[in-house]
């Protein structure tokens, strides 16, 4: 089995996450409302975290914003960053509220002197700052944006280096998918900070799935990236979805069970989409400590007579239909033939047996 080997890096901690690589992926996403409305911001990070987000960003615009950060951090359990821009003071300010990270944008906060007093404050409240570079906001435009979003970095480093503060994480995002991923493979090898990836205004919302996990799945691949953001125009709780499965795909992490389905084709005889649809609604409701223990468990639901009950008999628990029934594998063993209607359901009822088994 092929596993990826990971970039050495130092490691860093994020409240009570720490990343590196010796630390799994992690997955990002950002509360896609203001911190002024403290209520719908808490919702919003306690149903992301439901869901499997670790850590959570938060844009700061105002001092109010900065100020809301404090009650925000009491009513919540993830990691909270402050992603500043502009004016330094508001960093200073989210760090008095006890946040978890700062972000800081070289591209429009560059003065040495205001970037000097955030790391003052990051230091003393022992917390790291993320170099957040977008290729939409810097400073000098180049035709080669990954050489400008390196060189922009490279740059804003120095300061940090000359205060002697290392618990840093760096980012450089483009919407370009090229260029993004050479940004990071030029930066990857000059510096052993952990990397989170992501790739900035992506589009429509299938447009952001396929372009993040073709760039991002280009650079994991090659062991880069310590946390990661699909970014998406929709909920956030699908920016969480697509990044558990991007890193589910490769091996790096495991979420639960892995579901294998056929495309279809003109020799399928049932309706699988909606019973894949309905078998997954179904784990859905299983509890995360359920889901937890189903870690690397594969399940197959095939509705094609040339390859699916290979497929099923290889998976961990499986079911190939035919046009009146379904037959039910576990462990690579015939269980029994079940209805058609009845299918996904009976599918669910043997993956809870597992799980009672698993439990004991």
């Amino acid at each position: 089995m092929i596993k990826i080997k990971r970039r050495r890096t130092r490691t860093v901690r994020i409240g009570g996450v720490k990343i590196g690589s010796g630390y799994p992926v992690a997955i990002q996403s950002m509360v896609k409302v203001s911190a002024k409305d403290i209520e719908a911001s808490v919702a919003q990070i306690n149903d992301l975290e439901r869901v499997g987000c670790e850590i959570i960003r938060i844009a700061v615009e105002d001092m109010d914003d900065a100020l809301a950060l404090s009650v925000i951090k009491r009513k919540t359990r993830l990691p909270l960053v402050a992603d500043i821009h502009f004016d330094y003071r508001l960093a200073l300010a989210a760090i008095e509220s006890g946040v978890d990270k700062i972000r800081l944008n070289p591209g429009n906060i560059y003065k040495e002197s205001q970037v000097r007093s955030v790391i003052d404050a990051a230091k003393q409240a022992h917390i790291p700052i993320r170099i957040g570079a977008n290729s939409g906001s810097l400073r000098s435009r180049s035709k080669h944006a990954a050489d400008a979003l390196v060189k922009s970095v490279q740059e804003y480093l120095k300061v940090f280096k000359r205060m002697k503060f290392h618990d840093i994480v760096i980012s450089l995002k483009a919407s370009s998918i090229l260029e993004t991923i050479q940004a990071y493979q030029k930066m990857a090898k000059v510096c052993d900070h952990p990397l989170h990836l992501g790739i900035t205004a992506t589009g429509l919302p299938l447009d952001g799935v396929v372009k993040s996990c073709a760039g991002l799945g280009v650079l994991l691949f090659d062991g880069i990236g310590d946390t990661i953001r699909i970014s998406l125009l929709d909920e956030p709780k699908e920016e969480v979805r697509v990044a558990q499965i991007l890193l589910s795909s490769f091996g790096l992490r495991a979420f639960g069970p892995q579901l294998v389905c056929c495309p279809t084709c003109g020799r399928c005889e049932v309706d699988l989409a909606a019973k894949a649809g309905r078998f997954d609604a179904l784990l859905s409701g299983l509890p995360h400590s359920q889901k937890e223990l189903l870690k690397n468990t594969k399940i197959a639901l095939m509705g094609c007579v040339v390859n699916g009950p290979g497929e099923a008999r290889e998976a961990d628990l499986g079911i190939a239909f035919s046009k009146h029934r379904g037959i039910l594998f576990e462990k690579g063993n015939v269980i029994r033939t079940v209805g058609l209607a009845s299918g996904e359901k009976e599918l669910f009822k043997l993956l809870t047996k597992v799980v009672r088994r698993k439990k004991k």
